[in-house]
């Protein structure tokens, strides 16, 4: 049986709630779903951790300041979804198969 989700809700705490069309339903807080990001720039960063050092004093955007935020989720085909991200990362594509690992059951 494919599962693919029939509703998306934007939670009042900001959190993404998924229901799936077996009706498991998922809640995702905005910033695991930012560090799951599966886009070619999240990998390399992720894989290259610890090799180089970190700048004494990091450099933090306005945009990193303020709460993370999901500004826009769109349909990719009828496997995956895009995910806009408020800090302006916005390359990431969420299989179906990926976004119903993360989370937490509701």
């Amino acid at each position: 049986m494919n599962v693919f989700p029939t509703k998306l809700e934007r939670l009042s705490d900001g959190q993404l709630r998924i229901e799936w069309n077996d009706r498991q339903q998922r809640c995702y807080t905005v910033q695991e779903l930012r560090k799951a990001c599966p886009c070619a720039t999240c990998r390399e960063k992720i894989s290259q951790k610890g090799t180089r050092r970190a700048p004494l004093l990091p450099i933090i955007t306005e945009a990193e300041m303020k709460p993370l935020t999901i500004a826009r989720m769109k349909p990719v085909g009828n496997y995956a979804y895009s995910i806009d991200f408020s800090d302006g990362h916005d390359t990431g594509i969420y299989t179906l198969e990926l976004l119903r690992e993360l989370g937490r059951p509701v």
